[in-house]
């Protein structure tokens, strides 16, 4: 089977692999002048296994369900090329045969919990932050490595490769870093755009352990024969380098056509900031833990991560384990009729961070900061979307202030977007419109820049129009009282003192 050349003419197919906490999948993408439509191909559990040493994620079986998601693609009639985006930090060691030595860790293991003590007192908190642009999470990469320091696998290891690079690896056999994933470790030059050496010398971190870095756009490779192979596509299949950081890839499909825009990419996490051309620097912004990651065409990604909907999420889980019902629209119609604010929590407080019981660590957080109750499933999840948005109020204020910029309107993409409560309350807490979806940014930032890279669509400005012209969007108007969001977010303040 050959894949057929790319034409301005018709539509070209695009296969995106998108990895997220609790899924993946295999997204199929048809790409034309006037065209942009997905289809999904394949989707399988991203299930994390505990084992002895701590928790891990199973990227054998994630690999396994990328292969049977591109055998989908192949018998479908083969693609034009492929690209992979995941989430951030995490990483496989590979030894001197390019052997994965071990499980890569999830970033929710507590084995990090004393790293950044030990990197503080090589490199201080102030100066990676005037080099790197990262925001303070106890999980990053340079903390990881940190926390494996003098063990046997590191000490073992000759490459380190983030998760989307190590599935790349397998793909087709190349190494590289790409620069999205990698200004998220802590050992990114934030102005450079480049592995940082001061960081990295500090650290006694061999800087060949980190492979080259990659663009987005440039080619991967292709497929090595037994991938091939497997999936009946051909053998000379490309694999183009995306944003392979999940977010990045959104915010590429965030439909902007208006300047002064927001972002806030819903899922798991919500991810809630700006589009910048330099990084922020400042020791305000340090102090407020915002981070400079990178974006396509050296744009800087200046945002905050916010728990997300992973507080809803680990909820129905607990829920299902306890036989009660878990349907999403059933539990947010209840939502919907529950009290408006009963209790406001912190969805960043370290205690909503690991998997658990998470209805029982809302109530024993309202218990602690001194707020009634949520008692009915419908009370839970209205107190989980009213803090949520109360964060994403919170964080786009603060992220304007630092910036310097304007906002008047926000584009809230990713899954979050299906979520009509959330996005309503978004849009009352802000005081600002939000134009919600579309849903599949990821895949669809995924697959843009592949199209780009064929030559099929022009810059990121050419690229959001088509976004905005094929894709369904919906406007939520600020309503209500103002000032009953300014009370809560008092109460938020309050609680987060207790």
């Amino acid at each position: 089977m050959t894949t057929p050349p790319p034409s301005s003419a018709f539509p070209s197919t695009f296969a995106a692999v998108d990895l997220g906490a609790t899924s993946g999948r295999v997204i199929l993408g048809r790409v034309g002048p006037d065209n942009l439509d997905l289809t999904e191909a394949h989707r399988f559990p991203n299930t994390p296994v505990r084992l002895p040493d701590g928790l891990h994620w199973d990227v054998l079986a994630l690999f396994q369900g990328i292969l049977d998601g591109l055998r989908e693609a192949g018998r479908s009639g083969g693609v034009t090329s492929i690209g992979v985006d995941t989430w951030a930090v995490d990483y496989g060691l590979l030894d001197t045969d390019d052997a994965l030595l071990g499980h890569p860790f999830h970033y929710r293991d507590d084995r990090t919990n004393d790293a950044p003590r030990r990197v503080w007192s090589k490199a201080g908190p102030e100066q990676l932050y005037q080099i790197t642009g990262l925001q303070h999470l106890p999980f990053n990469t340079v903390f990881q490595l940190a926390a494996a320091a003098q063990t046997a696998q590191l000490e073992a290891a000759r490459t380190l490769l983030l998760i989307p690079d190590l599935l790349i690896h397998w793909l087709t056999g190349s190494v590289g870093a790409e620069e999205t994933n990698a200004s998220t470790t802590g050992l990114f030059d934030a102005r450079t755009g480049e592995w940082s050496k001061q960081i990295l010398d500090q650290l006694s971190i061999d800087q060949s352990l980190l492979p080259p870095l990659r663009r987005p756009g440039d080619p991967a490779g292709t497929l090595l024969p037994h991938v091939a192979a497997y999936t009946g596509l051909a053998q000379q299949t490309p694999v183009t380098t995306v944003a392979s950081h999940d977010t990045a890839s959104a915010v590429v499909a965030v439909p902007a056509t208006e300047p002064n825009f927001a972002y806030i990419s819903c899922g798991t996490w919500s991810l809630a900031g700006l589009e910048l051309d330099a990084p922020v620097l400042t020791e305000e912004s340090r102090a407020a833990n915002f981070t400079n990651e990178r974006g396509i065409d050296g744009t800087v990604r200046y945002l905050r991560n916010i728990m997300g909907m992973w507080l809803l999420e680990e909820c129905r889980r607990t829920w299902s384990a306890q036989g009660l019902p878990t349907h999403i629209p059933t539990l947010l119609a209840e939502a919907a009729r529950a009290k408006p604010f009963h209790a406001v929590v912190d969805p960043d407080s370290p205690e909503f961070l690991a998997p658990g019981d998470m209805p029982e660590r809302i109530r024993d957080y309202c218990r602690r900061t001194g707020q009634p109750l949520p008692g009915s499933q419908g009370a839970v999840v209205r107190c989980i979307i009213e803090s949520l948005a109360l964060a994403h109020r919170r964080v786009l204020r603060q992220a304007a202030e630092l910036a310097d910029r304007d906002i008047t309107h926000i584009h809230l993409v990713g899954g979050g977007s299906r979520n009509d409560l959330l996005c309503q309350l978004t849009a009352d807490a802000t005081g600002l419109p939000v134009i919600a979806g579309p849903t599949e940014a990821t895949a669809l930032g995924n697959i843009l820049v592949q199209a780009r890279a064929a030559g099929l669509v022009g810059d990121l400005t050419a690229m959001r129009r088509l976004i905005t012209s094929t894709q369904h969007l919906r406007r939520y108007t600020p309503r209500g009282d103002a000032a009953a969001w300014d009370t809560a977010d008092a109460r938020l303040d309050t609680a987060r003192s207790a």
